[in-house]
């Protein structure tokens, strides 16, 4: 099995372009096909929380360049949502990433979730053939290049959860228990969850805890503080209730007894 090892990557010593120089986007590019590409990765986002780790030091990649190859500037792949840990949230303490540029980060991705498309299928699942003169399969990078631990494909089509762990410098896929899936290095496990986001009710990825409880977005932990207050409040008024109650019934028995009890 390979070990994760934040900053694993060999620093380079010669000039070399910045991320200003190395864009976010290509033009000629299509756009994403759908709203779920667009969602899924801000519901990944928004629960992607680990305990042991300060949010100031995770940085969370969705649909951005991933430049791989200093020696091929162009040469880059775009997962749909990636994880690194141990790098400043902001790029140079106060910067949005335009891109992220392995040889400027030195941190390989934790994990890389795909979202399956049919044009994109056969490459996320390494089926694409590499090409004579042609930049390596988004498979081979992330296997072999990048070494990233943890490789996640989802189908939105059939529902399928898939999961390749990096063993022996090679991916192996993962037998899942309840389509969840732990990973220690984060104290957080991933899994498909029944619910609705954005309006949309369906089977979507999102983040667990240790206590296996889906970690929640700020939107449902406002929420379900709001609920909670509300109850707080309820109880409070019922008791108040009970103790007006009480004490009507015992104002009612003193004057049963001869006893005014507004002299009391």
């Amino acid at each position: 099995m390979t070990m994760y090892v934040p900053d694993s990557q060999p620093s380079q010593t010669k000039v070399l372009p910045t991320m200003y120089d190395l864009p976010s986007e290509d033009p000629e590019e299509p756009g994403l096909p759908d709203e779920f590409h667009e969602f899924q990765p801000e519901l990944l986002r928004l629960t992607c929380r680990p305990p042991n780790h300060p949010p100031e030091q995770i940085f969370i990649g969705t649909d951005i360049n991933l430049y791989y190859d200093s020696h091929h500037f162009n040469w880059y792949k775009r997962p749909d949502w990636f994880v690194v840990l141990g790098v400043p949230r902001f790029y140079g303490g106060d910067e949005l990433r335009l891109s992220y540029v392995m040889w400027q980060e030195n941190v390989s991705p934790l994990v890389v979730v795909e979202l399956l498309s049919p044009g994109t299928e056969d490459e996320d699942l390494g089926i694409t053939e590499e090409a004579r003169n042609k930049p390596p399969t988004k498979w081979r990078v992330y296997e072999q290049i990048l070494q990233i631990p943890y490789y996640f494909v989802f189908s939105r089509y059939n529902n399928q959860l898939r999961v390749f762990r990096l063993i022996g410098n090679l991916y192996r896929e993962q037998v899942l228990t309840e389509s969840r899936f732990w990973i220690p290095e984060l104290e957080l496990g991933i899994g498909l969850w029944e619910g609705c986001y954005q309006g949309c009710s369906r089977l979507w990825l999102r983040w667990y805890d240790v206590s296996g409880d889906w970690v929640l977005t700020p939107e449902e932990f406002q929420r379900q503080r709001a609920e909670l207050e509300s109850q707080r409040a309820e109880l409070e008024s019922q008791r108040a209730e009970l103790e007006s109650q009480r004490a009507n019934r015992l104002a009612d028995r003193l004057r049963e007894m001869g006893i005014n009890p507004d002299e009391l």
